[in-house]
C-alpha cells in the first residue's frame, strides 16, 4: 500500500514531464517548418528579382537604340541593376537597393515616352509586357513571404 502511494506522485510527475517533452518537440517542429517556408518564400522573391535582372540590358538595348543621347539615363539602370543583382544582405537593404532600380527604370520608361517610334516597336512592348508581368510575379512573391514572416513572428510571440 504504500509503495502504490509513493507511485502516484511519480506517475503523475511522469506524465506532467512526458506531456512538457511532447510539447516542446512539436514547438520547435513547428518554428523549423516556419523558418522553412520563410526561406522558401524569400528564394521566390530572389528568383523573380534574377528575372528582373535579366529582362534590364535588353529593355536598356531597345531604348538605347533609338535614343543614344540619353547617356546618363543608360548608365544609371545599369549601375543599379548591377548593385541590386549584387545586393545579398538582409531584406531591407535589399529592399533599398531595388528601389534605386525601381525608379531608374521609371526613369528609362520616361525617356521611352519621347519616341513615339520605340513606343511603337513591337520588342520594346514585349519588353515592356515581360518588364510588367515580372513586377506583378515579384508582388505576389512578396505577398507570401511576408504572410510567412507573419506567421512565423506571431508563433514566436505566442
Amino acid at each position: 500500500m504504500i509503495m502504490m502511494e509513493m507511485q502516484a506522485p511519480l506517475i503523475v510527475f511522469g506524465v506532467i514531464v512526458l506531456v512538457t517533452a511532447i510539447w516542446v518537440i512539436a514547438t520547435y517542429n513547428t518554428l523549423v517548418r516556419l523558418r522553412q517556408q520563410c526561406r522558401e518564400s524569400w528564394s521566390g522573391i530572389d528568383t523573380e528579382l534574377r528575372r528582373r535582372y535579366d529582362l534590364i540590358p535588353n529593355l536598356v538595348a531597345a531604348v538605347k537604340g533609338y535614343a543614344a543621347h540619353e547617356r546618363d539615363v543608360f548608365q544609371a539602370v545599369t549601375e543599379a541593376r548591377t548593385r541590386a543583382q549584387a545586393s545579398s544582405g538582409s531584406p531591407k537593404s535589399q529592399a533599398q537597393d531595388e528601389n534605386v532600380l525601381v525608379d531608374g527604370i521609371k526613369q528609362l520608361f520616361a525617356v521611352s515616352e519621347n519616341y513615339p517610334t520605340l513606343r511603337a516597336s513591337e520588342n520594346f512592348l514585349k519588353l515592356q509586357s515581360e518588364l510588367a508581368n515580372t513586377e506583378d510575379r515579384i508582388q505576389a512573391a512578396r505577398r507570401f513571404y511576408n504572410a510567412n514572416v507573419r506567421d512565423i513572428n506571431t508563433r514566436i510571440e505566442v
